[in-house]
């Protein structure tokens, strides 16, 4: 190995799917080489960048929304009582989430909420 010319040896983990997946991948190029294949691939790969902001401020809303419902949750089981405003702030919570997937999810949550939510 002194006379290597490529001194520096990169391990990258993988799990058996994701293995089972290169594998594959090497069989549509017919290589077995897996040293050039992921060399190759490494170099001249694509890089694809996704924009997730939107995702994440949805999510962020969710994460508030879900925050509020425990909080009505929490004082519910603690004083056995339920509120009308309880129930229109769960109601207001489930438009807002109704809000931010519209269209996304229409069919499923149709199937799941009663009509007088929407």
């Amino acid at each position: 190995m002194a006379n290597r010319t490529r001194n520096f040896v990169l391990r990258v983990p993988v799990t058996p799917e994701e293995r089972a997946l290169i594998q594959q991948k090497m069989a549509q190029l017919h290589t077995k080489n897996f040293s050039a294949y992921a060399r190759k691939m490494l170099i001249d790969g694509y890089i694809v960048h996704m924009d997730t902001r939107d995702i994440r401020a949805q999510t962020a809303e969710l994460q508030k929304i879900g925050a509020n419902v425990n909080q009505i949750a929490r004082r519910i089981n603690s004083t056995g009582i339920v509120y009308a405003q309880d129930i229109e702030d769960i109601k207001g919570a489930l438009a807002k989430i109704w809000h931010c997937y519209s269209g996304e999810f229409t069919p499923a949550l149709l199937q799941i909420l009663p009509p007088s939510v929407f």
